[in-house]
């Protein structure tokens, strides 16, 4: 089980509904204040039952009991896991290039989720794999996972990645891509700029080049799959090994995309985490050679 939340009820909260408190000021949602009306000592203060529609009292100290949650149906495989950071609430895994992150048809265990469900089953605290972000199966970095609802609610909108990759051609300064993306006619996997498809922002900016490929970061302000694959690809400037976008792969055997810095607000503690993974060996090498 979760460890339990604590807040104190600051005085200009005193006599507000236990509900709206619970909502405004400790970051629930409907769901799981309905959730943790049934569950036996959900939701006290100062140690008694509190009802959503009682008052919450000045200086009162309130606990939240997560409920516990049933056993992943993902299946746990033992294997190495690079940890960037963990504590009771979250956990952000540096994912190395070559694994998906869930399980699919074709691969059913040998998956980040797979490893971080043997991980957890280990430890004694075992949780429901949950991934805030996603990355491609060819994509290496930071991914931030959830380990119980309330940090999954609280995440949202809150969590800034930046990314590293290696680019075909010069390309200098910094720019922004704002094109929609959508689904091409004749794939069901690869995107492209539509008129009406998605909206997308893509900001990047270059850090060295040579005349042939460059190093570039990459934030984006939206998350819609493919998107920086789509989007350098469409300003003529195709990521290394993403043959499916139009890059090349006689340097890299895989799209030379890396998450590499993650920031994110503490889902209870309100801290800003700033996690980093070092780009793998396949990247680091072309980018000694660019950078000479």
């Amino acid at each position: 089980m979760a460890e339990p939340l604590v807040f104190t009820v600051p005085e200009e909260c005193g006599g507000m509904t236990a509900k709206w408190f619970l909502k405004s000021r400790c970051g629930l949602s409907t769901r799981m204040i309905t959730r943790l009306k049934r569950e036996k000592d959900g939701i006290l203060m100062d140690g008694k039952i509190l009802r959503t529609i009682d008052p919450v009292v000045s200086g009162a100290q309130i606990v939240i009991n997560l409920p516990g949650e049933g056993s992943s149906f993902i299946e746990p495989v033992e294997g190495s896991l690079d940890i960037r950071y963990e504590d009771e609430h979250v956990l952000v895994v540096n994912k190395p290039p070559f694994m998906p992150v869930h399980p699919v048809k074709q691969h059913r265990t040998n998956t980040l989720a797979n490893l971080v469900t043997a991980y957890a089953k280990k430890s004694g605290a075992e949780f429901v794999f949950r991934a805030h972000n996603r990355l491609d199966r060819n994509t290496s970095g930071l991914v931030l996972i959830a380990k119980d609802k309330y940090s999954v609610f609280k995440l949202k909108n809150s969590v800034d990645k930046t990314y590293c990759a290696l680019v075909h051609g010069r390309l200098e300064g910094s720019g922004t891509v704002n094109e929609p993306i959508g689904l091409r006619e004749d794939s069901k996997i690869v995107r492209h700029v539509l008129e009406n498809g998605s909206p997308a922002v893509t900001h990047y900016k270059s850090l060295f080049s040579s005349e042939e490929y460059s190093c570039i970061s990459l934030v984006l302000e939206t998350g819609r799959t493919h998107q920086i694959r789509c989007h350098m690809s469409h300003i003529g400037h195709p990521l290394l090994g993403d043959d499916l976008y139009g890059g090349s792969l006689s340097l890299i055997d895989r799209q030379a995309l890396h998450c590499g810095e993650m920031s994110f607000i503490h889902p209870v503690s309100g801290e800003k985490i700033t996690v980093t993974a070092p780009v793998p060996e396949d990247m680091q090498g072309l980018i000694d050679k660019i950078s000479v």
